[in-house]
């Protein structure tokens, strides 16, 4: 073979990469769960799921407090028992004039960030929600599962989290109780030796 054809043959090898990569990529990108695999640690994100709109929304808007629990798990692949989970519950404000949204994270240990935009606010709920994977096997299938709705006051505080009773919850909230609103499931198969896996605290490697 001379110099020339191997070069066009290599070249032509090139570009069929390219384009496999480009439609794995694409692949990848078109689910409706976008994983992060972060050190030991599984994050997802739904670019086609907006939960700050509608009744929400409006409410927001209406100088409402609004509160939100989602839920992420881990599932074994028949989709029969629950492997992992993190849920998280979320108390959303709004800022007419500045049109910026504040969220607190209801936990032992309260996390605030406030001036967020629509898809930072979103954004920031969303990686709060983390699965960590030590213990599991990298080859095999499992399913992640996605869903958040939003909730009242009772709701929230049945939680049994510390410091949060259902008298502040009513305080923060008020006592009506609006329509709820579901956003998912959403749902995906993954397989850990499959994702693109960042370097992170908790990282093994």
């Amino acid at each position: 073979m001379t110099p020339r054809a191997r070069e066009t043959l290599v070249s032509r090898r090139s570009w069929l990469m390219a384009g496999l990569t480009v439609c794995l990529s694409s692949a990848f990108e078109d689910q409706p769960l976008q994983v992060r695999y972060d050190g030991d640690t599984l994050r997802v994100t739904a670019p086609s799921l907006h939960f700050l709109t509608g009744k929400a929304l409006e409410r927001l808007k209406d100088g409402d407090a609004v509160a939100y629990m989602a839920n992420l798990e881990l599932l074994n692949d028949s989709r029969t028992m629950t492997l992992r989970q993190q849920k998280g519950r979320f108390v959303v404000s709004y800022a007419l004039w500045e049109e910026r949204f504040s969220v607190t994270q209801l936990a032992s240990r309260p996390s605030h960030v406030d001036g967020l935009s629509t898809q930072a606010a979103e954004s920031w709920c969303f990686d709060s929600l983390a699965l960590s994977t030590l213990g599991l096997s990298v080859d095999t299938f499992y399913w992640l599962r996605f869903d958040i709705h939003t909730a009242n006051a009772r709701e929230i505080a049945a939680e049994g989290m510390p410091g949060f009773s259902i008298a502040r919850m009513i305080e923060w909230l008020g006592k009506k109780n609006s329509e709820q609103t579901q956003w998912g499931p959403l749902e995906r198969r993954v397989r850990l030796a499959d994702l693109p896996r960042l370097a992170g605290r908790g990282s093994r490697g």
